[in-house]
């Protein structure tokens, strides 16, 4: 008898199976430092983690990575070990891993202003299922249980959904600063969205016109309003910040910053962002096509990950000329240019909602895996769910596999592709001629 399980599912059973398949990298001064120790020990003991000591990059340590072949990755860094080059490393680690072009684990970065907080982002604590969504520029709401949004293009502009109900608009104030702090301050919104102009010290949430603006002092975020009051984010709640919009905002450059700050006053335990000048921005908004528009499905590492392969693999179709070559550019710079702060196994993932595809991974008799997709929404099923931001939609799909370090092939007429721990289908069309379903059977190598 075939068994059947759901995706999340068959990720827990594949990490029972490997709870020791967990890596933790630091460098020999963080690791003999009496508050960062904690840290790394927190980590070792949560997942059964190898501890890997390096001395000057974790780049030493590509060699036993290859031998371990680990699933998580989690570098435990003092600020002055990161800025831009530490998403370079860890892309590039993670990469060059195997032989094919993907990356072969799922990684994070855990820091913070001091061992203290980096701590809150190691030791994160229960699972968290996201409700409410808030956000500086708009989203899918209808994918969402609650959420609001202010307007990056239009003064005044603010938008709202209560459980159960329809996005509405309601009446904003023209300078937003107050209203996003006290939002954030309630307590309740377990995401937070941002786009706009930025950089490693600021956030300005007006892109077409004139609002207040955010910094940050001694780990506080501050909203300074266009009247000079300053709103001070107190927001302890743990929760997950996307600026997939802004530029510079994943960058800690070596102390007190926008990131730090973030996790500091505002409750951050994961995190996504540029550490360079975002303009192409496949890497960054793209991870709203998995991790939002399919709510439940991914965590948001997952997701992270899930939309870099897609961007290595698009990468492969442009190399092999499939696909026109003008966006090699973008997606070469894009490739090193997002980091992700927090422990990579820390489960935080949208609270389940409309799907317009469902999907099942069915083990067989024989040991082989089938994927099955079944459309739900007809023509619209693949199509983009929202179009605010860079590079949205056509992503293909992705779904996990238990990790397999020789990896996973096709089997049979498909356009699909495997690696180690997950297919990647290629988006399957936004028309009339949507299947009744799709099939893809694969097999251990």
């Amino acid at each position: 008898m075939p068994s059947v399980l759901r995706p999340w599912l068959f990720l827990a059973v594949a990490f029972v199976a490997r709870a020791a398949d967990s890596v933790v990298l630091v460098s020999a001064p963080t690791r003999y430092d009496e508050g960062w120790a904690k840290v790394v020990a927190a980590l070792e003991t949560a997942h059964t983690a190898k501890v890997l000591v390096f001395r000057a990059s974790p780049a030493e340590q590509q060699e036993e990575l290859r031998r371990l072949q680990p699933r998580f990755v989690t570098w435990v860094a003092r600020p002055e070990e990161l800025g831009p080059k530490a998403a370079v490393v860890m892309h590039r680690l993670a990469r060059e891993n195997d032989g094919d072009p993907y990356e072969d684990f799922q990684w994070g970065v855990v820091t913070g202003l001091d061992a203290a907080q980096a701590l809150k982002l190691a030791a994160p604590g229960q699972p968290l299922t996201i409700r409410t969504v808030g956000a500086g520029t708009s989203f899918a709401m209808e994918c969402v249980e609650k959420g609001y949004w202010f307007s990056e293009f239009k003064a005044g502009e603010s938008w709202e959904k209560a459980a159960g109900g329809a996005p509405r608009e309601v009446a904003g104030p023209k300078d937003s600063t107050a209203q996003i702090v006290a939002r954030l301050n309630e307590g309740n919104t377990d995401l937070f969205i941002t786009s706009g102009h930025a950089t490693e010290h600021d956030w300005q949430p007006g892109y077409r016109y004139r609002n207040g603006t955010f910094g940050h002092k001694d780990g506080v975020i501050l909203g300074k309003a266009l009247d000079g009051t300053v709103h001070r984010l107190d927001a302890s709640n743990p929760k997950v910040y996307l600026p997939i919009g802004n530029c510079l905002m994943g960058n800690v450059p070596g102390g007190d910053c926008m990131a730090l700050s973030w996790m500091a006053s505002g409750g951050v335990r994961q995190m996504v962002g540029y550490v360079q000048p975002t303009w192409f921005g496949y890497a960054g908004w793209g991870v709203l096509d998995y991790f939002v528009e399919q709510p439940g499905r991914f965590n948001l590492n997952q997701a992270w990950l899930a939309n870099h392969q897609a961007l290595l693999w698009r990468l492969q179709e442009v190399a092999a000329g499939r696909v026109s070559a003008g966006d090699r550019r973008g997606l070469e710079f894009d490739r090193d240019m997002t980091i992700f702060y927090g422990d990579p196994h820390w489960d935080a993932r949208m609270a389940p909602g409309p799907l317009r595809w469902h999907e099942t991974l069915t083990t067989l008799s024989s040991g082989e895996v089938e994927w099955i997709i079944t459309p739900a929404a007809g023509a619209r099923t693949f199509a983009a769910v929202d179009t605010n931001g860079s590079q949205r939609g056509g992503r293909p799909l992705v779904a996990f596999l238990p990790r397999h370090a020789a990896g996973w092939e096709v089997v049979g007429p498909s356009p699909a592709i495997a690696a180690d721990d997950f297919v990647l289908l290629p988006h399957p069309g936004s028309d009339a001629s949507v299947p009744a379903r799709i099939v893809v059977r694969l097999r251990r190598r």
